[in-house]
């Protein structure tokens, strides 16, 4: 996989070039100091991955990020934690906090690498064939595949693609999040932010910024929370009497 960095810290971009030397399968094409070069790079060459720091001088990652119109997957590396809902709402692949640890910066390439893996998939045209009224058939390798809602954890948005997360499996399909979200119950689907919707009966728990679907962490959206909270959370909450 291809990637280049972009961070105006000097011994950030070294670090980080010595964790991408370490995984064979990441070659680095390139590091930038700043957002413009950056972009200038992107608009002459493909590359799958950008290391993006967010708080750089004259044009921050999350602004340089909105502004791209090709975008590669994208991995925050930042020492802001306060920055994470924020570029989920983005699409991002994973959000990193400085100072990095290999096993973490491990995880979050892997998580890179399959991402592009199912987006290759899609060449085969996956698509949502048929929605019923308790499960959907996706097209796929000239075959149906019937899934159950009950069997579906939860739905990720990736550019113009869809992720359907089973326990047992994943499967891509070319439709966008607000496509799909219309045609599925919203008596047990829940959108909870820009890139995710989830099913509430696989629900395990939530705070005020995530929803958790067994060991998975997913964002909650400051647009999405309030309705999430009203239409799926009030009135189920058991509250202590006297």
């Amino acid at each position: 996989m291809t990637c280049i960095i972009v961070d105006d810290e000097p011994l950030a971009r070294q670090g980080m070039e010595m964790n991408i030397e370490a995984v064979a399968s990441l070659q680095l094409l390139g590091s930038f100091s700043n957002a413009f070069a950056a972009g200038d790079f992107l608009r002459k060459e493909k590359v799958d991955i950008m290391f993006l720091d967010i708080n750089m001088p004259e044009l921050n990652g999350l602004d340089f990020l909105k502004s791209l119109r090709d975008v590669p997957l994208v991995i925050f590396t930042t020492a802001y934690p306060q920055y994470a809902l924020e570029s989920y709402e983005l699409d991002a692949i994973d959000y990193l906090v400085k100072p990095i640890r290999i096993e973490r910066f491990l995880k979050a390439v892997n998580k890179a690498e399959n991402h592009l893996k199912l987006l290759q998939q899609e060449s085969n045209s996956n698509h949502v064939e048929k929605i019923e009224d308790d499960f959907i058939f996706i097209k796929a390798e000239r075959k149906f595949f019937k899934i159950y809602f009950r069997n579906i954890l939860y739905i990720e948005g990736l550019k113009d693609y869809v992720i359907i997360y089973t326990a047992a499996e994943k499967v891509i399909t070319a439709m966008n999040v607000k496509t799909i979200a219309a045609q599925l119950p919203d008596s047990i689907f829940a959108r909870v932010s820009k890139s995710y919707i989830v099913n509430v009966l696989h629900l395990t728990s939530f705070d005020n910024e995530f929803v958790y679907i067994q060991s998975n962490e997913i964002p909650l959206g400051q647009s999405f929370k309030d309705n999430f909270m009203k239409q799926y959370i009030e009135g189920k909450v058991i509250k202590r009497q006297g």
